[in-house]
Order: structure tokens, then sequence, then C-alpha cells
């Protein structure tokens, strides 16, 4: 199982602000659309909050001793107008911050795919599939959903709770000061709240994203889990991540929610108070119209109360959306592989020489598995690396292809090294047919087509002869045009002719064999045996080995074990030395056993 990504903050968000101007400043050319949005929703709250100042000018006038009716209709036109001004502003402010959050969210997930392509490999050797999943569609979601639907409200409550002040002020100071009482209560709550919400959202995210990982890892591996009754053991490892997810996640919307009702209560009785010194106020001067500004002070206590349950709200949310945040920018500002643009340096005509010299290598810097590696591929030959499992097999052709750089030493390719051209470049001169099968979803064509996406109808139909797979293409619906997806029947062994084909169509200079013979029958074996003596021909090539009677007629034999090469010969020589790799074939053929 891989291993979960590194712990995050568990207590806080590391930079509340610095990631808040960040995340501003990542919006690019979007930010003319926030800043629009922004604009109408300040004009729609203060357009809002000039209604009830309006509508108290009407009920003084009606509690008069006389009026006309051309005042009360300008008063009602007046109060209509600004308030479906109000309701299209919010209208086009709600679009402009959609269509804003939903391309900002469009560019982090393409931000982030791309700095994928960019990560070296050693990144997901320390790093869950599912966690970095969740970072592409959890945070990015909350991310926009917050954009859309949270900053909008933050900021009309922030211009309301401004506003209603400015209004309470010009009718009865006595009363605005009453009004005002639930800002600190407010304030408490929040602060009370926030300090102690907030790490439980930054936890919630992280074990969300650990429960994707379990989850992503599992289902990749449900055929195994299934063969090793490891399904009790697995739901009990899955319950254990889940309720972690689950103890955070109910912390943190517990504190969120009690926010709500302790504010609501906080209004209620500021609203009792405010009735209560209103109609002192009104029959101690005998004033019958001050009840227009009672009136008028209810409503704005009502609408006072919803900014502040809004902020109260919404600054639950902004801690989640913050933690969210910085797991994007976290994985964004992971170092990428060096930067090899500017290096152009091609081989005029590839004759296929690969040479290491004095190679060193480890995946951890203080473990070195690879020791003073030494060997030269002619052109043309095939190369066999042997060994036990752990023995560096794999990770010399990952050092050939640069997925890893060496520690020390040289890797040459027509005694030109491979660091002095473009990693991309040195992996172009490559095909490659692993023992994992790896196809997508597309039709037959695209897949085989992957590594030449020039390649003509009759080139892909000329690989899939030589790959002994043209047949069965042919006998399935569609043909070359049959989609593949997870419900195709296709056995391990047909998967396998395609990825060869595929190789073929892609026409490198030199191959990387990881033979995939092990899982299949004594006739497919044949036919992919058959396909891959085709395909080395005339190429140097790199075989790792399994089933060591599949490399009889290579050139090179080598025998590796602990990162040394510990022989080097052809396939009867190395039998007739009696040494380790006549124990791997005697042990091979007495036990059954592939390396």
């Amino acid at each position: 199982m891989k291993k979960q990504t590194k712990e995050h903050s568990m207590h806080r968000a590391k930079n509340f602000r610095g990631t808040s101007k960040k995340l501003f400043v990542s919006m690019g050319r979007y930010r003319a659309l926030f800043v629009v949005a922004i604009v109408f929703a300040v004009l729609a709250a203060t357009l809002s909050v000039v209604g009830p100042r309006i509508l108290n000018s009407l009920i003084s006038l009606l509690l008069g001793a006389s009026y006309q009716t051309i005042q009360v209709v300008k008063y009602g036109l007046l109060i209509g107008g600004i308030y479906i001004a109000s309701a299209l502003l919010n209208y086009f402010q709600g679009y402009c911050m959609s269509k804003a959050a939903v391309r900002l969210a469009r560019k982090m997930r393409s931000d982030i795919i791309k700095k994928i392509n960019t990560l070296p490999l050693n990144y997901f050797d320390k790093h869950s599939y599912g966690d970095i999943l969740s970072r592409v569609t959890n945070d990015v979601a909350m991310l926009s959903n917050t954009l859309q639907n949270t900053l909008s409200s933050l900021i009309t409550s922030s211009v309301t709770i401004v506003a209603i002040p400015v209004m309470m002020f010009t009718l009865s100071w006595q009363l605005t000061l009453v009004a005002l009482l639930q800002i600190p209560i407010a304030i408490i709550i929040i602060f009370v709240v926030v300090k102690n919400n907030q790490k439980y959202f930054v936890k919630q995210q992280k074990y969300l994203g650990d429960v994707n990982g379990y989850v992503e890892e599992n289902f990749s591996a449900h055929n195994v889990v299934k063969a090793f009754n490891g399904e009790d053991k697995s739901q009990v490892e899955f319950e254990k991540i889940n309720n972690n997810l689950k103890v955070s996640s109910r912390k943190a919307q517990f504190f969120s929610g009690v926010m709500h009702p302790l504010t609501v209560f906080s209004s209620n009785i500021v609203y009792v108070l405010i009735c209560l010194l209103g109609c002192h106020i009104a029959i101690k001067n005998n004033d019958g119209a001050f009840l227009a500004t009672i009136i008028t002070f209810m409503t704005y206590t009502k609408m006072f109360n919803q900014p502040i349950q809004q902020i109260a709200t919404v600054s639950s949310t902004l801690q989640s959306t913050v933690a969210a945040a910085e797991r994007v920018f976290e994985f964004l500002n992971e170092t990428d592989e060096p930067d090899e643009s500017k290096k152009l340096k091609k081989l005029k005509k590839i004759k296929g020489k690969v040479e290491f010299k004095d190679v060193c290598f480890g995946y951890n810097p203080n473990k070195e598995i690879i020791h003073n590696f030494n060997f030269t591929a002619l052109p043309g030959q095939k190369i066999a690396i042997v060994g036990q499992t752990g023995a560096g097999k794999t990770t010399i052709v990952n050092l050939l292809m640069r997925f890893y750089e060496t520690n020390s030493g040289q890797i040459l390719i027509d005694d030109v090294p491979t660091t002095e051209m473009n990693r991309s470049y040195v992996r172009s001169l490559f095909g490659m047919v692993l023992q994992d099968t790896w196809l997508f979803e597309g039709s037959i064509k695209e897949n085989i087509a992957f590594g030449n996406e020039n390649a003509t109808d009759e080139e892909i139909v000329k690989a899939c002869k030589m790959a002994n797979v043209d047949h069965f293409i042919r006998t399935e619906p569609k043909g070359y045009d049959m989609v593949l997806d997870e419900e195709s029947n296709i056995s391990a062994g047909q998967k396998q002719l395609m990825t060869i084909a595929r190789a073929m169509v892609q026409n490198a200079p030199m191959l990387i064999l990881d033979e995939a013979t092990s899982s299949v029958d004594t006739r497919t074996e044949i036919l992919i045996q058959t396909a891959m003596d085709r395909l080395t021909k005339g190429r140097t090539s790199f075989v790792i080995a399994h089933r060591l009677s599949t490399i009889k007629n290579a050139d090179q034999i080598i025998v590796m074990k602990d990162g040394n090469i510990v022989e080097i010969g052809k396939h009867e020589q190395l039998l007739k030395q009696n040494g380790a790799y006549k124990e791997l074939y005697t042990s091979q053929f007495e036990t059954g056993e592939n390396f």
C-alpha cells in the first residue's frame, strides 16, 4: 500500500492572509470579472439598505395630518425602482461571479494536471494518488463553490453592516446604539468559534484526501484484496480512516452550526430592546410619528441580523476554503523536474550504442542501490537483465529513460551523455513494452497510435499483423474502431500484444521490454515472444527477463545482485560458469519461479 501523503498542518491554516492574496493573484485575467461582480454586489447591497429609509419617509407622510396621493405614488415608484435595480444588480453580480469562479476552477485543474506532468517521479513515490486526486476534485470544487456562493454573500453582508448603522443614525442615535450591541456579541461568538474550528476544517480536508487515497488504492487492487481474502482487513482499515474523517467533520460542522442559533438569540434580545426603547421614546415625547422610526428600525434590525449570521457562517467556510487553497498551492509549488527546453542537442544518425559509466544511484540519497555500474550495449544488440527481485533491474531502466537522475557517473547514447540531451528527446529514442499493460479508454486504433499520432491506418494494421493481434481485432465489433473501456472483455495477453503493436508503430530506434509472459497461457506466450522478436530485430534492446527461457538468444545477459553486476555473458557461457545465472536458471525450472 502506497504511503499516504505527508501530514498537513493539523492546527490552523499556515498563512490565511498570504494564501488569500495568492488566490487573488492566481485569478489572473479573471480578476476583472470578480471586480465587476464585487462592484455590482456593493451597489445592490447599498440600494437594499436605502429602501427602508425611503419607506420610513413614506410612513411618516401617511401618519401626517395631510398628504397627496401623488406623493405616495412617487414614493412607491421610487421604492419599487430601488428594489428592482437591486435585484438586477444581484443577478448580474451572481452571473459574473459564477462565470469567473468556474473559469478559475478550470484553470486550477489545468495547472494541477500540467504540474503532474512536470513533477519528478520520486514525488509520486512519496504521495498517494488518491490525495492528489482529492486536490484536483474536492479542494478545487470547494474553492469554486466558495467564490460563487460565499464571496458575494461576504461582500453584501459587509456593505450592509456598514450602511445600516449610517441609516440608523439619521433616524435615532439611541436606538442605533442598542442595535449595534449585536456587533460585539457577534464578534465574540465568531472569534471563539473560528479559533477552535479552523483546525478541524484543516483536518477534515486532510482526512478526506486520506479516504480518497485508500479507496483509490483498494479499487485499483480489488482483485488482489479478494484473492487474499483481505476484505475484512481492508474494511477495518477503511473504517479507521473514515472515522477520523467523521470525527473531524462532526466537530467542524458542529462549531459552524452553533454560530447560527447563538447569533439569532443575541439579535432577538436586541430586537426586543429596540421595541421597548422605541415605545419609551415615543411615549415620553408624545410623538406618534416616531412609530415610523420604530417600524423602520425593526426592519433594519432584521436586515442587520442576516449579514451578521452570514458573516458568522462564512467565516467557517473561509477556513475550510483557505485550507483547500493551501493544499492546492502546496502541490503547485512542488519542485519541478529541471527545465531542459534549452537543451537542443540531438543525434544526427542514431546507431544505438548505449554505455553506462560508473553509474551510482539510490532512490534515497542516503541509501545507494546501484554501485559503479559499467556496461556497454553495442548497436542492435539484445541485452537481457536478470536477477532476483530487488536486484536493481527496473532501476537501470528508470535511469536509462531519465525517470530518475544518477547520483554519479554517466549514461551515454552514441557517445553523447543523456544529460546533454532533453529528457523528452531521450525518452523518444526508446519504445517501451511494460509488464503492466496500459490501455486508455478510446478506440483500439487510438491506443495503438498513442506513441505516433501521425501513424496511418496502413502502418497501424501492419504493426498489428507483426504483433500477431490483427486477427483478434478484426473479430471484435467495429474492429479497429472498437472502444476499449472497463466493460471490454480483453485478455491480458491480447492487451500485451496491443502494446507491442503500439511500440512497433512508434518505431523508436531502441527498445525497453519488461517481459510479460508469466501470466498468459503457453500459446499466447509464443505469440508474444514471436512479436517481441520481430520488434527487437535490428534495434538495441534491453529486456528485463522474468522467464529465463525467453532470453536464450540474447547477445548479452547481465546478472545483477544487490545493484552490482555479478556476471555477464551469453546463455550457454553463463551456464558453464556454474555461477549465479545457472543458480537462477536451475531454480526457475525446478520451482517455476519468475524474477
